[in-house]
């Protein structure tokens, strides 16, 4: 009975690893509305270890005072849905409301299989809402990690903000504005519009040494 036992329980996280694992082969959807040109284009699963990465990085310089194992299990987490319904974009005309319910049934699927589905479903709310340091801390990195990306991917010349396959893009509401203020490239837009949840200083600091500065040479640099 004991092994029985050890068994189901072998075969309910691996499960749930299989199907987490997914997002290892599911391609980062907002490089495709940019009309990257690019051979191989980041995964979901990638920009997660990049924001795991990320966040132990500014934990160990900034010392934000933060559980970051906390974190750590939220940045994993959080995209969790999207095994269930896909990463979707602002672009996909969902609303914010039918993407939390879609997320919600997605995650309670996922999970649906381990034993401490409740904790980490809880975890996850705790990062949608964005009430504890932690899940705030956990957010910007999670945003700061994409514009680093979209930063590197512009310095590679995979994306050109004037490319035609782009102008349809050019017409959004959000994107105009952001254009009319000046900025030039898919980088700036996406920094610029993440700027308002940058509410830790060193987040915007970061933002700001990222737009200003050449991310491949200070790898060069420094390798």
């Amino acid at each position: 009975m004991k092994n029985d036992s050890q068994e189901l329980k072998i075969e309910k996280l691996l499960k749930f690893y299989l199907l987490a694992t997914e997002l290892k082969d599911k391609i980062r959807q907002g490089w495709k509305v940019w009309n990257i040109n690019r051979e191989r284009v980041e995964s979901v699963a990638e920009h997660i270890y990049g924001t795991c990465i990320l966040a132990i990085s500014i934990d160990s310089e900034f010392k934000l005072d933060i559980d970051l194992y906390k974190v750590i299990v939220m940045i994993v987490l959080h995209e969790i849905e999207e095994v269930k319904i896909g990463d979707l974009t602002p672009f996909d005309k969902v609303t914010k409301e039918e993407k939390r319910k879609l997320g919600k049934q997605a995650v309670e699927e996922v999970l649906n299989t381990i034993d401490k589905k409740a904790q980490y479903i809880e975890l996850i709310d705790e990062f949608e809402n964005m009430q504890t340091k932690e899940s705030i801390f956990a957010k910007m990195c999670d945003k700061l990690e994409a514009d680093i990306q979209s930063k590197i991917y512009c310095e590679e010349n995979c994306i050109d903000i004037n490319n035609k396959a782009n102008a349809h893009l050019l017409e959004d509401k959000r994107i105009k504005r952001l254009l009319e203020n000046g900025e030039k490239t898919v980088s700036d837009l996406f920094i610029e519009n993440d700027r308002p949840i940058y509410t830790e200083k060193i987040f915007e600091n970061i933002a700001d040494y990222i737009k200003k500065n050449n991310l491949l040479k200070i790898k060069e640099k420094h390798t």
